[in-house]
């Protein structure tokens, strides 16, 4: 990356991030995915997003989100809406590009560089407009999926593409190498930068996607 005086906040699209890691057969340590870009500059703010069911009595996202909230990342969250289509089929609709797309424009006039964790085409115009006001932009995502996880569009807008197989030593690990669970004791809680209600679901990344 650039000057370590740069700063940079991290975008993370948890649902799109924990599809292309799948797709490439590992998980993502979040402890170790903060620790390397904050070394690569002044990492001011780690968001993460994902849609929720409300209601659930036990989720096997709830520890995820917990943790990542105590430790460093300011997390995101909305309930999911639940529809039915033409064909009557169930449907659940649980989209974050808003909120996303709010908080980067928000925060445009506080950083130099965004890292988008995301391969999803509709967030071209948003890059459009960070770059547009002097913010360089990132994407993080994977073309070596059958088929690959970013869009065209996307990663040809951005200013610097990276393949997230490239980090995988680095942020990384494999599914059959996971912790055991500890305790969750002690732990002090980061203040958000942005306060939105936590709720939890049963969607999105597995709990166990994380460092205690």
């Amino acid at each position: 990356m650039k000057s370590n005086l740069e700063k940079s906040a991290l975008f993370i699209d948890g649902a799109n991030l924990y599809a292309t890691a799948k797709s490439l057969g590992f998980d993502i340590d979040y402890k170790r995915l903060l620790r390397e870009f904050q070394s690569r500059g002044h990492l001011l703010r780690a968001f993460y997003y994902t849609a929720v069911i409300e209601d659930q009595e036990y989720s096997s996202i709830r520890p995820l989100i917990d943790w990542l909230d105590y430790n460093g990342y300011t997390v995101v969250t909305k309930a999911t809406k639940e529809f039915v289509d033409q064909t009557g089929r169930r449907k659940v609709k649980g989209n974050m590009d808003i909120e996303l797309a709010v908080d980067a424009m928000e925060l445009s006039g506080h950083i130099d560089h965004m890292v988008l964790f995301s391969g999803d085409g509709d967030f071209r115009c948003l890059i459009e407009a960070m770059q547009r006001r002097g913010v360089r932009v990132t994407v993080v995502s994977t073309m070596s999926s059958q088929p690959p996880m970013v869009a065209d569009e996307l990663r040809r807008q951005a200013d610097e593409f990276i393949d997230i197989i490239s980090l995988q030593g680095k942020i990384g690990r494999d599914p059959n190498e996971r912790p055991a669970r500890e305790p969750r004791e002690g732990r002090q809680h980061t203040p958000q930068f942005l306060q939105r209600p936590a709720q939890r679901a049963n969607i999105g990344p597995d709990a166990d996607d994380f460092e205690d």
